[in-house]
């Protein structure tokens, strides 16, 4: 499967318990409606970068399949994700930065299905881990916190019971390099910020609103591994 990618450039002033591995047919309009659905507008930055991912082959569905629920789930999580917004962004535009999303590990190369699942699992890990941090239950509704982390939970489940099914050995090496890492170095810049901002209020709100923009992207995914 080749993936191309491109980059719009739109001008503007502007710790957690460890969890182990336990139709292409569609429109280019379809896919730039769903990067539209969570993208903030209303928060300023230098270079909003739009990913228009444009796949010229399908992946390649898996005999397991991916179960349903994975898509209510994240949409629930998605909700739950706004809905934990309690500060305005306005005020918090001199916390802003530039995470440096990987969308490199997808540009001009061959995507494996097995690195296709990998990144969509590291992804999901990832958020999982950053939001059962210290810091995280300090900054958050616990309420809400706690519907994020069931939804999360779950969603790892649904992804879990596949990835046992259809990866063989050869397939978990090859799915561990290259994107996958990109996604952990992501995750590992997001964590640094935190740890930089002392994990103040404005510094959560901002990996929120990146965390709503990496479910763009899930949702992507997912979508074309079912092809």
């Amino acid at each position: 499967m080749k993936i191309c990618v491109f980059s719009i450039q739109v001008a503007h002033k502007e710790e957690s318990p460890q969890r182990t591995w336990s139709k292409s047919s569609q429109s280019r309009t379809s896919t730039r409606r769903v990067f539209a659905w969570n993208l903030p507008m209303a928060f300023p930055v230098s270079s909003l970068v739009v990913l228009m991912m444009i796949f010229s082959s399908p992946i390649g569905s898996f005999s397991c399949g991916l179960p349903q629920s994975l898509d209510v789930r994240k949409q629930e999580t998605f909700t739950v994700l706004s809905q934990m917004g309690t500060i305005s962004l306005l005020s918090c535009l001199k916390d802003r930065t530039d995470f440096r999303f990987p969308q490199e590990m997808m540009d001009g190369s061959q995507v494996q299905k097995a690195q296709a699942m990998s990144v969509l699992h590291e992804m999901l890990q990832q958020i999982f881990h950053l939001f059962h941090t210290e810091g995280s239950s300090a900054a958050w509704n616990t309420t809400l916190l706690d519907q994020l982390r069931s939804g999360l939970h779950r969603q790892l489940e649904d992804l879990e019971t596949c990835l046992l099914q259809e990866m063989g050995e050869e397939d978990s090496v090859l799915a561990m390099e290259g994107p996958t890492l990109a996604v952990r170095r992501y995750f590992q810049r997001i964590r640094v910020y935190l740890q930089k901002k002392k994990h103040s209020d404005c510094a959560w709100e901002v990996v929120r609103v990146e965390i709503r923009r990496c479910f763009l992207f899930i949702n992507v995914l997912t979508r074309e591994l079912r092809k």
